[in-house]
């Protein structure tokens, strides 16, 4: 997952970062493509929500329909483990994922401030998307 995501991303998530995450309960992840050269999704679900905490495509492989993939398949996922509500946050300057998220039924429901950190002292706003996962 840590090499997927080092593709996907200028500041990647390290191979331990993943392990602790999947060794916490309620989480769950998926590599897409042909040896997980693809994409890459993380989750969790707890108190009835879910929580996309990362999804990234390597560059090569980006606008394939692989990231709606991977979140169609996380939503069906954490309905199957009883979440009700799930939430992401974006980039605000993401707007192709940002497009495709609310493609899949995501709304806005807030923003938080300086959230990405870009390095050298750039920070970057998420916009927080939540989805009704009995509407979608």
């Amino acid at each position: 997952m840590a090499a997927v995501h080092a593709k996907a991303f200028a500041a990647p998530w390290d191979a331990a970062a993943f392990a602790e995450l999947m060794d916490s309960p309620g989480v769950f992840g998926l590599l897409a493509g042909e040896a997980a050269e693809l994409g890459v999704i993380l989750c969790r679900v707890a108190a009835g929500e879910l929580e996309v905490l990362t999804i990234g495509v390597t560059p090569a492989a980006r606008r394939r329909g692989v990231a709606k993939a991977m979140m169609t398949w996380a939503l069906g996922a954490a309905r199957q483990a009883g979440a009700e509500t799930a939430f992401l946050e974006v980039a605000v300057d993401n707007a192709e994922a940002a497009g495709l998220y609310a493609g899949l039924g995501f709304r806005r429901a807030g923003v938080r401030r300086n959230y990405y950190d870009r390095g050298a002292g750039e920070r970057a706003d998420a916009l927080v998307m939540r989805l009704d996962l009995s509407d979608a």
